[in-house]
């Protein structure tokens, strides 16, 4: 777009002859290839542009072929060429246009707000940044619903959804949109206005939606002890698309785990389902889902809150248990006790309580009450001094009550105990002493007399240890005391033929012993069943046999704490040779053949000499 004339550049030819003689040094420039858009000038080799408006959308690139020839010589005009390359830069001389004046989209009612439903494109044959175009939405019918930008990368306008689309609603949306250059150059102006309009016509698509609720969140209340299946309010969802389908309603168990409500499914009425305490949940809050019954998997959810109302069920209480004390010289209209009331009911703004006597106590009381009309109230004295002799406690009943509806009251009984004080009023004691002051008993004479006591007590407990323990130690140096002590008893038997004084098969074979056979090596306290032994077999070893019976006496649950000895006298059985002793011998040692001593080796070698023939044994010989 440069105008005719418009300087390009300038070239320069050398000739090495020698510019003082003649015209051989003088150098002509001309342009043989490259009219008519450029002209160089013959002396300076200045290049212009020759033709007007030369557009780079046309052809962007030149070439230009100079020719720089002396003026002169013997040999004539000689010539030298070069070419010059010539690119035309962009300015931003041409506007952005539509190539179509209506752009038709469809969009489903069902796009979330912020996405693309479509694009559109303006054309600019300019180049880098004079060809950057800005979109913007013509005031009108879509201005508040879409939204344009320009995609940096493809210069292309993106409509966005800026609100949600209803089919039911609005079907078709038509508005107009304005492509124009981000960077204008003021020196083209006149070439006409640098932008361009059109249509965008946005057909919504129909899509089959959840029931819509009438309200974004339902507020209701019901009053505390209402009865079981009261109906407390409604909710309401409608299918908006078309052939709407019937509605069912039911409540998101996941919000309401202790089912305190339930909901009609077809009607959706909210009615009780249990006994509301406000006390003890003043408020409830869960979700009702309503869905299709075309399509149960398309569904919505709304929000409920049902506040509890309060009734007036409790009485008004003294708020905390107090320990009213008044004081002996106490004088007629003195405050004693201040008192407040507490209501387990959630009372409410305003809430007023009234203190009185009851109309028992009010016949020449002792005591009254003062209602100070700010939810308090005094404990006030009516007579000149109390007596503790006459009187130590004092039952004051006081009258409580609301003001809520229905009125409900309550009557505390307060104590009030009588107490020596001091000429200020300070409290010196309201112990029970004053019981004793009437037989003229002094504080430091009670303390007396309980020490006394406490001595008294002492005393006797030590004498009858000590007779405990006398006794004990005469118990344990009696001749009962078997402890370490071995009882020796001096009968003698009557030789081996004697079998009467005792049973003499006892110390041969163990099975003889009597079972149930109580021990006599202790002094029994008290008869216990002895335990059941198991039977010895015949062949059992000595040594097993008193291993075994010492076992029995650790176990026995009826053996003494102290030492103690048990013997027992076995001899044995099951001997290869028999037999030694002499109680199951012949009666004569004539009658005993004792020969076959000699076949049982050389330990019984003496044996057998001894018991063998009398002239082969020779006791001299004997080792």
């Amino acid at each position: 777009m440069s105008p005719v004339g418009a300087y390009v550049l300038q070239v320069k030819a050398t000739d090495a002859d020698d510019p003082t003689y003649g015209n051989s040094a003088r150098v002509v420039y001309s342009i043989l290839q490259g009219q008519p858009y450029f002209s160089i000038d013959p002396k300076t080799g200045v290049i212009r542009t020759a033709l007007p408006n030369m557009d780079r959308e046309v052809k962007e690139q030149y070439q230009v072929l100079i020719q720089a020839k002396d003026m002169g010589g013997q040999l004539g005009g000689l010539a030298g060429t070069t070419i010059v390359n010539i690119t035309l830069t962009d300015v931003n001389d041409n506007p952005p246009r539509f190539p179509k004046s209506i752009f038709h989209l469809k969009v489903p009612e069902s796009s979330p707000i912020g996405s693309a439903i479509g694009r559109i494109r303006a054309v600019d044959p300019d180049f880098g940044q004079n060809a950057e175009i800005e979109y913007n939405i013509v005031p009108g019918d879509g201005g508040n619903l879409f939204d344009i930008v320009t995609d940096e990368d493809t210069q292309e306008g993106v409509i966005k959804l800026k609100k949600p689309l209803d089919f039911e609603t609005k079907k078709a949306y038509t508005f107009k949109v304005e492509a124009s250059n981000l960077h204008i150059d003021h020196r083209f102006h006149s070439a006409g206005p640098f932008k361009d309009t059109a249509t965008v016509k946005i057909s919504v698509l129909d899509i089959e939606e959840p029931p819509v609720f009438s309200k974004p969140l339902y507020t209701m209340e019901v009053y505390e002890d209402t009865p079981v299946g009261t109906i407390i309010g409604a909710v309401t969802a409608q299918d908006l698309d078309v052939g709407s389908s019937a509605v069912r309603y039911f409540i998101d168990w996941k919000s309401d785990g202790d089912s305190y409500f339930t909901i009609d499914g077809t009607e959706g009425t909210i009615a009780t389902n249990e006994l509301l305490d406000r006390e003890s949940t003043a408020q409830y809050n869960f979700s009702i889902i309503a869905s299709k019954v075309s399509n149960p998997l398309l569904s919505s959810k709304v929000n409920i809150l049902i506040n509890v109302l309060d009734v007036n069920e409790f009485p008004p209480e003294i708020s905390v248990p107090y320990e009213t004390a008044v004081c002996e010289n106490a004088k007629p209209g003195q405050i004693i006790q201040i008192v407040s009331a507490a209501d387990r009911d959630l009372s409410p703004a305003g809430q007023q309580f009234s203190f009185r006597l009851s109309p028992e106590a009010a016949v020449k009381p002792n005591f009254t009450v003062r209602d100070f009309r700010n939810n308090t109230a005094g404990i006030e004295t009516r007579r000149n001094g109390y007596s503790r002799r006459q009187q130590e406690l004092y039952f004051l009943p006081v009258v409580i009550e609301d003001s809520s509806y229905p009125v409900q009251s309550s009557t505390n009984t307060m104590t009030i105990r009588v107490c020596r004080c001091d000429s200020d009023g300070t409290i010196l004691s309201c112990n029970v002493e004053a019981i004793f002051l009437p037989v003229g008993l002094s504080t430091g004479a009670l303390i007396a007399i309980l020490l006394c006591i406490v001595i008294l007590l002492a005393i006797v407990v030590l004498y009858v240890a000590l007779r405990r323990q006398k006794k004990k130690d005469t118990l344990m140096t009696s001749k009962e005391d078997i402890r370490d002590n071995v009882i020796h008893y001096d009968d003698e038997g009557g030789g081996e033929e004697d079998t009467q004084a005792f049973d003499i098969g006892a110390l041969r074979n163990p099975k003889v012993i009597e079972e149930n056979k109580i021990r006599r090596d202790i002094k029994p306290d008290s008869l216990c069943l002895p335990r059941q032994r198991p039977p010895v077999e015949d062949n059992t070893d000595i040594r097993d046999f008193i291993n075994q019976r010492l076992q029995e006496n650790d176990v026995d649950p009826t053996a003494p704490p102290y030492d103690s000895l048990a013997t027992y006298a076995y001899e044995g059985n099951g001997s290869v040779a028999d037999s030694l002793s002499s109680i199951d011998s012949l009666t004569t040692e004539a009658d005993q053949d004792y020969d076959y001593l000699a076949d049982w080796g050389p330990r019984f070698k003496v044996l057998a000499d001894m018991f063998g023939e009398e002239e082969s044994y020779n006791p001299d010989k004997v080792t």
